[in-house]
């Protein structure tokens, strides 16, 4: 299915007590380009998100967030000092036996005391956070790659509503070609007469001036090869593959054939024609470039 270069998806999920948001989001470029923006411990996802995305994602400059919140202790673990709480217990049993003071120490007592626990970061285990984050990244992949295709859909039929307006005006040149060498010839016979007055007019020498100007403005050639282009436009935006750089080959040839077509005419309605063509053939170009 023909896809939009410019794309956004993004998914998020509770696993392994964290919480994890993945934003993938792109704009037209002429080939794969990847920057992301992960937290800081997490320099070892880059390499892997870019690997995962490069598989769904031909063309277009892509840039992917990875957010990463922790809603349960997991990356946190608990140290007690125990000598410090030994020093704390012998201490305040010597004050009890000095002074007669009844025992109620207790184990809350103890923990509001100063440098008794410490909270000390655990060792990231990479492969099952990846893991977690992938899970996460292939949704928001699926979501951009959704919307990428829905857009790519109207891309398309926008496109082949304009190919249908080309080939709407190389019919009519093809039509009206035949009666610009009539017309060329009539004027042509109207001004020798007028020339010659009363004198006899060389019908040989009119029809030979005709057929001169009938083969340097003849566009049977050139129609014949817009129709072929058409054609290989409109097969190419069936495909399934990644088609950008071939719809922009054919719609260079589109436009070659329309130029010559144009600096050979001299009627004006064909160069209003081809005039119309051209401009629908830019407006073509811009839609091409948004084509993965």
């Amino acid at each position: 299915m023909i896809r939009s270069m410019t794309g956004y998806g993004s998914a998020e999920e509770i696993l392994g007590g964290r919480d994890i948001r993945v934003e993938i989001k792109s704009v037209n470029h002429r080939y794969f380009e990847y920057s992301a923006r992960v937290p800081r411990n997490c320099g070892f996802v880059e390499e892997r998100m870019k690997r995962l995305l490069s598989g769904a994602i031909s063309r277009g400059k892509v840039d992917v967030g990875v957010s990463i919140q922790t809603v349960e202790s997991v990356d946190e673990a608990i140290s007690i000092n125990r000598s410090v709480v030994k020093n704390y217990v012998d201490a305040l049993r010597s004050v009890r036996n000095e002074f007669d003071l009844a025992d109620d120490l207790s184990l809350s007592s103890i923990a509001k005391l100063p440098d008794v626990f410490t909270v000390v970061k655990a060792e990231t285990d990479e492969e099952a956070l990846w893991k977690d984050i992938e899970a996460v990244a292939k949704k928001a992949l699926a979501a951009f790659v959704e919307g990428r295709e829905a857009e790519g859909e109207r891309l398309k039929e926008d496109v082949l509503l304009k190919v249908d307006a080309i080939e709407e005006k190389v019919k009519f040149i093809e039509e009206r070609s035949p009666e610009t060498v009539k017309e060329y010839r009539e004027r042509l016979y109207d001004k020798m007469r007028e020339v010659l007055e009363n004198n006899q007019i060389d019908d040989g020498r009119i029809l030979q001036e005709a057929a001169i100007y009938a083969d340097k403005v003849a566009v049977d050639e050139e129609t014949v090869r817009l129709h072929s282009h058409i054609e290989e436009l409109r097969k190419t935006l069936d495909k399934s593959e990644p088609i950008g750089k071939s719809l922009d080959f054919r719609i260079q040839e589109v436009n070659r054939e329309t130029n010559t077509i144009g600096s050979k005419c001299s009627d004006a309605e064909i160069a209003g024609a081809v005039i119309e063509m051209k401009n629908t053939i830019e407006k073509i170009r811009e839609q091409i470039q948004n084509i993965e």
